[in-house]
């Protein structure tokens, strides 16, 4: 698999922050993911639905059930913000060969902490660092600053109350 341009998963994280925002509409946590083909295809999306119900690894189980390791091995996941343990855990073992991610976890973590939110207790452990412990040669892009200030205003007034 060739590796997206810059203005490839620039272009994949907008729309992916759409997800985001289109969960937050319906009541959910502002979380978003993309799968999307080595030849650039949207296979599928995903938004959060629940504490356990996250958006990427939801959006890791259907693509597990739904295509080889191989073929995932050449896809990417791109996620509005950095995946957590958890999610990181389920793209690994789905066999997700990139991810990719618009805003880093401990930005998350500093906003939901300023508001004091109940509802998204985080680890403080990176994508990287957790990927680094396992035997996948899986590549990670992120965070990307210049969309930033995009993914904040989905979390900005949300937290508060949640």
């Amino acid at each position: 698999m060739s590796t997206p341009s810059h203005d490839e998963m620039i272009k994949h994280l907008r729309i992916t922050i759409d997800i985001a925002a289109r969960g937050r509409s319906m009541g959910h946590h502002p979380f978003g993911s993309t799968l999307v083909s080595p030849e650039g295809e949207i296979l599928l999306q995903q938004c959060n639905f629940g504490p356990v119900f996250h958006a990427e690894s939801e959006l890791a189980r259907v693509a597990a059930t739904n295509f080889s390791p191989e073929y995932l091995s050449k896809c990417v996941l791109y996620t509005s913000v950095e995946p957590c343990a958890m999610c990181t855990g389920t793209c690994y073992w789905a066999n997700i060969g990139t991810l990719a991610f618009g805003l880093p976890g401990s930005k998350l973590a500093e906003l939901t902490d300023a508001a004091g939110s109940k509802e998204n207790p985080t680890l403080k452990l990176t994508t990287r660092e957790i990927l680094a412990t396992g035997s996948r040669d899986i590549k990670v892009f992120g965070p990307f600053p210049e969309l930033e200030e995009e993914i904040v205003k989905d979390h900005k007034g949300f937290w508060e109350t949640h």
